[in-house]
Parts: C-alpha cells; sequence; structure tokens
C-alpha cells in the first residue's frame, strides 16, 4: 500500500502514517473473493434485476418451490486452519494417514427445505437424472431447479427426464462463472468450516459416513438453511 500510494499520488509516506491514513478511511486488511474474468456483470445484473424475480413470480402463482443445487468434493486431509502455539513451536494436529474422497450433491430452499446425496467419481448425466429422481420422490407440486452449467445437467438424458416429468421440474441457470448467486454455496462454506477440517478424521473413520453425518444435522435446522440465504450476494434469493 506504501508503494500504491507513491506509484498512484507521488507521495511517500511512513508505514505509521499508511496506517493512520487506511484506519481513517475505514480501510481494513480483508481476504479478497475470488471473481473470474469470464464472469459477465450485465448478465448478473439481468438475473438480480429481471430474470430471478420473475422466476419467483411464476413459483408463487404457480405454488411451486424454488431450489438452488450446486455440487462439491470433500477431502480426508483438507488444510487447516490456524490455530495458537508457542512462538517457534508450531501445532500438531493428529489425523487420519488415510485419502479418503467423497463428492456431495445438494439443494437447498429459503424456506429451510435442504436435500443432499453423496457420490463417487466425476457427475455425468446417467448419474444426475438418478439423483433428479430421489430429488423429486415425494414432491408434490411443481420445482424450480437453479443450477450452474455444468455438463451434466445439460446431457440429453437428463433433458429427457427432466420433460418426462410434464412441467412438474424446470431448470433454470444462474450466469456463467458467478457461484456467489448459488446459496447453496454456503452450505460448503458451513460443512467445510465445521466439518473435517475443523474436526479432523479419528483412526478407521470413515470420510462418507462423517459427511453424511453433517448432511443429515443440516436437514434437520431449517433456521440452518435459511440462515444461508442471508449473505448479501445471495439476499435477492431470500423467502
Amino acid at each position: 500500500m506504501q508503494q500504491l500510494i507513491l506509484e498512484k499520488m507521488g507521495v511517500e509516506l511512513c508505514l505509521t502514517s499508511v496506517g493512520k491514513l487506511l484506519a481513517r478511511l475505514n480501510i481494513t486488511p480483508q481476504k479478497p473473493l475470488r471473481r473470474a474474468y469470464e464472469r459477465d456483470p450485465q448478465a448478473v445484473a439481468l438475473w438480480l434485476a429481471e430474470t430471478y424475480p420473475q422466476l419467483k413470480r411464476r413459483a408463487r402463482q404457480a405454488g411451486g418451490m424454488i431450489f438452488f443445487l450446486d455440487e462439491a468434493g470433500f477431502q480426508s486431509d483438507p488444510p487447516l486452519g490456524r490455530t495458537y502455539g508457542l512462538k517457534g513451536s508450531t501445532p500438531v494436529v493428529k489425523t487420519t494417514g488415510q485419502r479418503q474422497s467423497i463428492n456431495v450433491i445438494s439443494a437447498v430452499n429459503a424456506r429451510g427445505a435442504f436435500w443432499a446425496a453423496t457420490y463417487d467419481g466425476k457427475l455425468n448425466g446417467e448419474a444426475f437424472v438418478l439423483f433428479l429422481k430421489n430429488f423429486m420422490k415425494g414432491r408434490r407440486g411443481r420445482v424450480f431447479l437453479v443450477l450452474d452449467g455444468h455438463p451434466a445437467h445439460k446431457a440429453k438424458v437428463v433433458q429427457s427426464y427432466v420433460a418426462s416429468l410434464g412441467g412438474r421440474l424446470e431448470f433454470h441457470c444462474l450466469p456463467t462463472y458467478a457461484p456467489d448467486l448459488n446459496p447453496d454455496d454456503f452450505v460448503w462454506s458451513h460443512m467445510k468450516t465445521n466439518g473435517v477440517s475443523k474436526k479432523p478424521l479419528k483412526q478407521n473413520e470413515s470420510l462418507r459416513q462423517r459427511v453424511e453425518e453433517d448432511l443429515v444435522r443440516i436437514q434437520e435446522n431449517r433456521p440452518l438453511v435459511r440462515s444461508f440465504f442471508g449473505a448479501k450476494t445471495v439476499a435477492y434469493a431470500a423467502d
């Protein structure tokens, strides 16, 4: 920042003066968010101002429900968070030496409804159809499913299945490279903050079992699910 002020303003300040200036401007050190270069700001603005509000009205008129869907992966040895320790003595966390991984697909609703399933390997059209059948089981009324542009979501076998439901299920694509608009992304943030990275696996413990237990706890906590719609970037989708 000291060098930036010198380059942009031609003013040389000491570190103390830079700190005081930033504090006066209410600027604090923060971890930046990632935004892809390919992101289309106009598409995002259109989604927020027109596309989603229209979808919300349609869902209300049809007596249907809007769900946001996403996928994520979990590993048994994720990066450890920071902790405290004596200077010069790095803390040691005992964890499993096994390498386990599991993928999860879930769908979240602003009213607190939550659905999820675990799977191994890559997601393809056939697998996605099986997930959709599980997701739609027992549901009444129309479902408006908001998702990203994953190739599996666009597969012909998926399109055929959706068509076979006679309008009970509709897909609506988020703007590309805009995961921050998906409330389901906060499910993964919650799980990775409070899950395995917080409490590493014990000896011979199953990652799949741990993740599935976390998913059940989320499903049983409707206030928590609704809180995923409270962040600024997804408040537009709150009920």
